[in-house]
């Protein structure tokens, strides 16, 4: 199965299109993520804002296995976003000035990831546990998973094709996945976003300014460990 969006990796609130490539959500920050990851090279994907409303707001961007999905991306430190409002970058909820302006309805964002020998840098997978239904990430005490730099490792923002420069470096060693959470107040029309992860790109940039050119997230194997996981779904094996 190709490359989607997770209905198992998702906020309860947010909601997933039949064709797996659309994304709305009400009320407060949500996220979901991708079906698949990737820890080393240089990869690309699109996310288009379909609507926004009168309220409406995202931020958009990477997670990994450990980002919050009850809480926007860039709320923890497992999570980098990109903020429509003013076009600031966000990480452990930090805003930083970013790009020149927000980005608004109807706009396509590029997202490029350059992870050098990654593989090198990666943590071992999170143990999951399964309690009462649903998975859960059991934490480690073991000194060695802390997480490592990856050198030369970059994280970037395009706008229409255009670069909003380098939002992110020396980004910590892990598999990183396509996300983006939405915000609408309530009792207003959801907030949309459609993803694009390849080949045929809208706004795929003609200048990465001398950045190893990316290969299209369509292109990810998959790497789980249960089919039923990428599909959204999770039964427990029978032994």
């Amino acid at each position: 199965m190709r490359i989607c969006l997770s209905r198992f990796y998702k906020a309860e609130k947010v909601e997933v299109s039949e064709d797996r490539m659309s994304a709305m959500s009400s009320k407060g920050y949500r996220m979901v993520r991708a079906t698949r990851g990737v820890l080393q090279g240089a990869w690309y994907f699109e996310i288009k804002v379909v609507r926004l409303g009168d309220t409406g707001h995202t931020r958009f961007g990477w997670s990994t296995e450990m980002g919050d999905l009850q809480a926007p991306v860039g709320y923890d430190a497992n999570s980098y976003g990109y903020r429509d409002i003013d076009g600031s970058k966000i990480h452990k909820a930090r805003r930083e000035k970013y790009g020149e302006e927000g980005y608004k309805e109807g706009d396509v964002i590029g997202f490029y990831i350059n992870l050098p020998e990654g593989e090198l840098y990666a943590p071992k997978p999170p143990r999951l546990v399964l309690y009462k239904g649903q998975r859960y990430i059991s934490a480690s005490d073991n000194k060695e998973d802390l997480p490592k730099v990856i050198p030369g490792s970059e994280l970037s923002f395009f706008k229409n094709g255009v670069c909003q420069g380098a939002a992110f470096t020396d980004l910590h060693g892990g598999r990183y996945y396509p996300a983006a959470s939405m915000y609408t107040e309530p009792n207003q029309p959801d907030c949309e976003v459609k993803f694009n992860f390849g080949p045929d790109f809208e706004f795929f940039p003609g200048d990465f300014g001398g950045r190893t050119i990316p290969l299209p997230m369509f292109e990810v194997p998959y790497h789980g460990v249960d089919g039923n996981v990428e599909n959204g779904e999770f039964h427990k094996k029978k032994i």
